[in-house]
């Protein structure tokens, strides 16, 4: 069994869905008393988000950097960031490390892909919706990319910073969610993409007929068949 290093804290309530889904995936292939082999670094979102906030990214690179070194060096095998949104830096990650990084954009689009999705809805923090290190790796994959309005792009980012990165659950923000996710099917999106690791915090499958993608659970498969691999 390979070992996976986690970069998490970014908020910490989706790290811990990334553990329980890791290890209920490697349970579940094993079975027995079998776990998943994780080390992890957990960051604290304060700092993390300040850095956002301000547009320091080279700052916000360095300290996952330092991270991505230390998993490397308590044994893993290779690098997860357990955030969508940070992605951002990953370029600068992985020239920096010699352990492959586990990207969370190209897990996703290789489900997408192989279900024959062509164009897909992005929901996310506003630098996963506005900017193109998301996006422009999904379009890589030949997936036609299109995003909430401007106002639904704001509520949607307000969400998950005041609310879902805080631990809170709001009905009334589940539904405005749910009114952009038609939206979007509407306007031509076979299939939405829960592209912030706290969204499925607040909707599933339960909640539409709209397929959604779910990055945290996507990204969590892809460990658990890097771990068993």
């Amino acid at each position: 069994m390979k070992t996976v290093g986690l970069i998490g804290g970014m908020s910490w309530e989706s790290t811990s869905s990334y553990y329980q889904l890791i290890n209920q995936g490697v349970k579940d292939a094993l079975g027995g008393l079998h776990s998943a082999k994780l080390v992890l670094i957990s960051l604290d979102f304060a700092e993390i988000e300040a850095l956002q906030s301000s547009g320091n990214w080279g700052q916000a690179a360095k300290m996952l950097i330092d991270a991505a070194l230390r998993l490397e060096a308590a044994g893993a095998d290779a690098i997860m960031v357990c955030t969508n949104t940070m992605h951002k830096v990953a370029e600068d990650l992985e020239a920096s490390i010699d352990l492959p990084l586990l990207h969370i954009a190209d897990a996703t689009a290789t489900v997408l892909v192989e279900n024959g999705i062509e164009t897909v809805a992005l929901l996310g923090t506003a630098f996963t919706m506005e900017e193109d290190f998301y996006i422009g790796r999904l379009a890589r994959r030949g997936l036609n990319v299109i995003t909430p309005i401007e106002n639904e792009r704001e509520l949607v980012h307000k969400v998950i910073y005041q609310e879902l990165c805080v631990g809170e659950i709001r009905e009334e923000s589940r539904l405005a969610y749910l009114s952009i996710i038609k939206g979007l099917a509407e306007k031509g999106a076979q299939a939405i993409i829960l592209g912030c690791t706290e969204i499925g915090l607040l909707v599933s499958q339960d909640h539409t007929d709209i397929e959604l993608y779910d990055t945290t659970a996507i990204h969590a498969r892809a460990a658990v068949e890097f771990i068993l691999s």
